[in-house]
């Protein structure tokens, strides 16, 4: 079997299904490559068995077909130091080992492949999936956003994923820690028949990683599994089983003050103030009355404090409220918008952080949950 292929199409796919596999894979043959000839083209696949990328090259160049499996690092080793120039394969499977040898403009390289028949094969989707498309700038945009408020949770795994939720009214995706929480609407993305599905913290970050923002995707879905196509490849994950929490009934539908500060200004305050803080808690303080914002920690073990003021729009009676200053730096920090409006109303309710300019046809809603003041 011999075909021949561009060296830096070929490094660009290698590269990016490499961040599929993982360390420590369950099988010794998820540290290769599945290579298949077919058609004169070159479909290569990578997995950790839970998720699975798959990409296709066109050859110049092609005899044959056939598939066998590449060790990882050898392969992606070899081409990342050469210039762009084709490359000539050449295969003999004729004994049990494969014999690979690689031309280049000024050299080869010799190694062994492996026999292709026990790499595991991913099923197709069924008939009866959910199907979405929709921008992959959108989709981008909207994982980016959600991660950081995902949970690392072994014991309430649902939470340790982004939540899909695509309803007659728009497509709502959501991530929460029990501490935090992002939910985000588009309107242009809908469906009367009702469906989710709870997408894996991996596979999310592989998808942010890999996809060009100038594109389209296709999301199928079902109960187990989720395949997502875009122009260079196909991504197949296995989705997170059980019931995601009514993530609507803990956002407070009635918080009166609403206070709009500068986003940048406050996230400089805070990494200012923050480190005064104590260190297990991370207690910041919001004390926020007419036009005034004031921001402020406090270490008694250490008699450290910091405080700075803000200007903000308010005018209303005076707030008194604490939360987890690492947690606001996350929040501000995945937000875009100039300025910020936080929706409060007392202590011991959950304030509410939106930007003051939505994402066209978008509805972005950040929440996060109070400290116990000790006044």
């Amino acid at each position: 079997m011999r075909f021949t292929v561009s060296s830096s199409a070929l490094s660009s796919k290698l590269n990016m299904l490499v961040k599929v596999i993982g360390s420590k894979n369950s099988l010794p043959i998820l540290e290769n490559f599945l290579f298949q000839i077919e058609n004169g083209e070159l479909n290569i696949t990578a997995s950790d068995s839970d998720n699975i990328i798959k990409s296709t090259i066109a050859l110049t160049e092609c005899e044959g077909e056939g598939e066998f499996c590449v060790p990882t690092r050898v392969v992606i080793d070899a081409l990342k130091e050469l210039p762009e120039q084709p490359l000539s394969f050449e295969v003999d499977n004729s004994s049990d080992a494969y014999a690979m040898k690689i031309v280049y403009q000024n050299g080869l390289y010799n190694f062994t492949g492996i026999n292709a028949e026990d790499y595991p094969r991913s099923q197709p989707m069924g008939e009866g999936c959910t199907v979405i498309t929709l921008p992959t700038e959108i989709l981008i945009d909207n994982i980016s956003r959600s991660l950081f408020a995902t949970a690392a949770d072994e014991l309430r795994p649902v939470m340790n994923g982004i939540y899909f939720d695509l309803t007659p009214e728009a497509l709502a995706i959501v991530s929460s820690d029990g501490h935090k929480l992002v939910r985000s609407k588009n309107f242009t993305i809908k469906s009367e028949t009702p469906a989710n599905f709870n997408l894996p913290k991996k596979p999310a970050t592989l998808l942010k990683n890999i996809l060009s923002k100038e594109d389209e995707a296709t999301i199928k879905f079902d109960e187990r599994s989720a395949e997502i196509q875009f122009s260079d490849g196909v991504l197949r994950c296995r989705l997170i089983d059980g019931r995601y929490p009514n993530y609507n009934s803990v956002i407070p539908t009635n918080n009166p003050a609403k206070i709009t500060v500068d986003r940048k200004a406050l996230q400089s305050a805070l990494r200012r103030v923050l480190p005064f803080a104590s260190e297990s808690s991370q207690l910041i303080r919001f004390h926020i009355e007419n036009g005034r914002f004031e921001v402020s920690s406090e270490d008694i073990d250490f008699s450290t404090s910091a405080k700075e003021v803000l200007a903000c729009e308010y005018s209303g009676s005076t707030i008194n409220i604490g939360f987890k200053g690492s947690s606001l730096m996350e929040i501000l920090g995945n937000l875009t918008s100039e300025q910020v409006i936080f929706q409060l109303a007392d202590p011991s309710r959950a304030g509410i952080v939106i930007p003051s300019e939505q994402p066209k046809n978008e509805d972005v809603l950040m929440l996060i949950m109070p400290m116990l003041l000790n006044d």
